[in-house]
């Protein structure tokens, strides 16, 4: 039997995504977000969900940029300074030392050190009340050549991506390989 929780924002996991913009002095920021996901495959758009009290937010109207940082779990304290404090009164860079890169697709940095990037140009923005949802293209994803395999894909177990479970605040690494999907649940004949 299920016992109803009420309706939250709980998901899990929630992806852990480090996002990347520039301020109105073109100085680089980085934010930790946990709301978001890939919404569109055609043209590829990834989504995400920040207050309009967020200096990232700012910074994303100005520009109409961000870039999807993707970190790996040897980061997780960097990230979730990230996600503590704001970029408005400190450089974060310099603070967790890790190293902005201009972005070549889309006006905003990414950030060296993590596996993997996706630039986005800023699509589309919907209200939904205490957030609004940035719709981004993306225009180009950058990968370390050591997390990508012989087929040019991005090798997750590799990488280790960071996951968050929002409502006891707390951050996981991933599990172990379960099976191929479009595969397994196939009858037999």
């Amino acid at each position: 039997m299920k016992r109803s929780l009420g309706a939250k924002s709980v998901v899990y996991p929630a992806p852990v995504f480090v996002i990347g913009t520039y301020d109105r002095e073109g100085r680089a920021n980085a934010a930790t977000v946990a709301w978001g996901g890939i919404c569109c495959s055609q043209p590829p758009c990834i989504n995400i969900s920040l207050r309009k009290a967020t200096y990232t937010y700012a910074n994303i109207m100005e520009h109409r940029a961000f870039t999807v940082n993707i970190p790996s779990e040897r980061y997780v304290k960097e990230v979730d300074y990230l996600g503590i404090y704001s970029g408005k009164n400190i450089d974060k860079f310099s603070e967790t030392g890790l190293t902005p890169k201009r972005g070549t697709m889309v006006d905003a940095p990414y950030i060296e050190e993590f596996p993997f990037v996706l630039e986005c140009s800023l699509a589309q923005t919907i209200e939904l009340g205490l957030h609004t949802l940035f719709i981004g293209e993306i225009r180009d994803i950058k990968a370390d050549e050591s997390f990508i395999t012989e087929e040019n894909i991005i090798d997750v177990e590799k990488v280790r991506p960071i996951i968050y479970a929002p409502e006891i605040r707390m951050y996981f690494g991933i599990g172990r390989f379960l099976g191929r999907s479009f595969s397994m649940g196939k009858k037999q004949p």
